[in-house]
C-alpha cells in the first residue's frame, strides 16, 4: 500500500479539488537526477509553493525506482515543500503497479495512441488498481505530439468524447490535446482555448496541459482561466540545466562536481520559480 509523503499534507486528489474550486493550477515538473530535483525544490521552497514531482520510465530506468522515490521523498522533507510524486506517461499496467507499490501519489496511464475502446479498457484497469492505494489517476485523450513525432498532425480532444471517456473510466485527471506538444516548438504554439473551455464544461475531470515548455505566460494563464489544473514542465528543465552546465564547462578544467553543478541547479531554480509564479498567479 502507498506510503504518503510527510510533506504531502493533503492528498493530490484533494489538492486538485482545491485548485479547481479556486480556478488555479499546479505545476508538475520532471526531474532527472538530484541536481534537477534540487533546482525544482529550491524554487518551490523559496516562494512557498506546492509542486508535483514527475518521473518517466526513462528517468526511473536511469536512477532506479526505489532510489528515485527515496530521493524525492527525502528532498521534499528537507526543503519543507508540499509535494507529490507522479508517474508521467506510463504505457503499461505493469509499470503503474510497480510505481504504486513504491509509493507514488499519482500515476498516468497513456494509451492515447490506441483505439478509444482500448484506451478506455486499460484506463479502467488502472483506475481500479489505484483505488486501493488512494492514488490519483491521469489519462490522455487526443494527439499530443511526443518527442520525435510530427507536430503537424492534428488530433484535438473532442469535448463529447472527453465526457464519455471520463464517465466510462472514472479517471481523475485528463490530459487534453488543444495544440500543445512535447519538446521544443519551432513556432509559437496556438492553443485552442475555445475548445478547452468546452471540454472543461463537459467533464468534471481535472484537465492537464502537457508540453508546457515554451508556451508563453499569457497563454498559460488563459489556459488556467479556461480549466487547466495541472501544467507539465520537462523539456525546458533539461535544456536549461545542460545549457548552463555546458557554458560553465567551456574553457574550464574544474573536475569537482560540487563546484560545476550549482550554477546549473540555480538556472533550473530560476526557471521553475518563474513557472510557479505564472501558475500561482494565473487566475
Amino acid at each position: 500500500m502507498q506510503i504518503q509523503s510527510p510533506t504531502a499534507s493533503v492528498g493530490l486528489k484533494h489538492k486538485l479539488r482545491e485548485v479547481q474550486d479556486s480556478g488555479s493550477a499546479l505545476l508538475a515538473a520532471n526531474f532527472y537526477n538530484y541536481e534537477t530535483l534540487r533546482g525544482i525544490l529550491n524554487a518551490a521552497s523559496e516562494i512557498k509553493s506546492p509542486v508535483i514531482l514527475q518521473l518517466t520510465k526513462s528517468s526511473i530506468d536511469y536512477m532506479g525506482l526505489q532510489a528515485a522515490v527515496n530521493m524525492a521523498r527525502a528532498a521534499l522533507k528537507e526543503f519543507n515543500v508540499e509535494g507529490w510524486l507522479h508517474l508521467d506517461h506510463a504505457s503499461t499496467y505493469e509499470l503503474v503497479h510497480r510505481c504504486l507499490d513504491a509509493g507514488f501519489d499519482s500515476v498516468m496511464i497513456d494509451a492515447s495512441e490506441q483505439p478509444l475502446k482500448d484506451n478506455i479498457a486499460i484506463t479502467q484497469k488502472v483506475v481500479s488498481l489505484a483505488a486501493g492505494y488512494k492514488a490519483q489517476v491521469e489519462a490522455e485523450l487526443g494527439y499530443v505530439a511526443k518527442l520525435g513525432q510530427s507536430k503537424e498532425l492534428k488530433g484535438f480532444t473532442e469535448p463529447s468524447e472527453a465526457a464519455y471517456f471520463v464517465q466510462e473510466t472514472g479517471v481523475d485527471s485528463l490530459a487534453v490535446a488543444i495544440g500543445s506538444a512535447h519538446g521544443f516548438y519551432t513556432e509559437e504554439p496556438k492553443l485552442d482555448l475555445a475548445r478547452l473551455k468546452e471540454i472543461h464544461e463537459a467533464t468534471p475531470a481535472y484537465l492537464v496541459l502537457h508540453g508546457g515548455s515554451g508556451i508563453p505566460a499569457e497563454s498559460l494563464k488563459e489556459a488556467i482561466n479556461r480549466g487547466i489544473r495541472k501544467i507539465n514542465l520537462a523539456t525546458e528543465i533539461k535544456n536549461i540545466f545542460m545549457q548552463s552546465l555546458g557554458n560553465n564547462l567551456q574553457n574550464n578544467s574544474e573536475i569537482d562536481l560540487r563546484i560545476v553543478f550549482p550554477p546549473a541547479i540555480k538556472a533550473v531554480a530560476e526557471l521553475v520559480k518563474n513557472k510557479l509564479e505564472i501558475v500561482r498567479n494565473g487566475h
